[in-house]
This record gives C-alpha cells, sequence and structure tokens, in this order.
C-alpha cells in the first residue's frame, strides 16, 4: 500500500474520532480542519495512484463530510438563481 493510502485510512480514522467527541460548534471546526488536510491529501492520492482511486478516496471523504457539502450544493444553487434572476 502507498503512503498517500496509508495517509488517507488515517485522515478517515481522525475524521471517525473526531466525530465521536462532543462539540459546541457542531464539529464545524473540526470539519474545517479536516477538509484543509484532505483536499491536498486527494491530490496526492490521485498523483500516485491515479484518478480512480482518487476520485474513490474523494468520494470516502465527501461521504464523511456531507454536510460541507450539502451547504455548499445549496449556496451554490442560491447563486445561480440570483445569476438567472426571475423569468
Amino acid at each position: 500500500m502507498s503512503i498517500s493510502l496509508i495517509l488517507a485510512c488515517l485522515w478517515a480514522l481522525a475524521a471517525n474520532l473526531a466525530a465521536m467527541f462532543p462539540s459546541s460548534d457542531n464539529h464545524w471546526k473540526r470539519a474545517y480542519v479536516l477538509i484543509a488536510l484532505g483536499i491536498p491529501l486527494v491530490g496526492y492520492v490521485t498523483y500516485e495512484n491515479g484518478p480512480v482511486a482518487g476520485l474513490l478516496v474523494l468520494a470516502a471523504g465527501m461521504s464523511m463530510l456531507r454536510w460541507p457539502v450539502i451547504y455548499l450544493g445549496r449556496w451554490m444553487r442560491r447563486r445561480m438563481e440570483k445569476r438567472d434572476g426571475p423569468t
């Protein structure tokens, strides 16, 4: 197993451990840290193991951090509706 996949597994373990402890801000600070670490990690996995492995790691990360992805989708949808204007 390559170093990048080992790091991705450690990232997933850290994400699960961080979710187990209570938080006053609904885990958003931890999510920001995990996102900041995860984005370059996905690039590293893709560089070492190819795009299929990179997409699998990206999908795994998105499934663990699904609320930031949902909020990003909602924000983008609102931005697109404002740009298009009423029809």
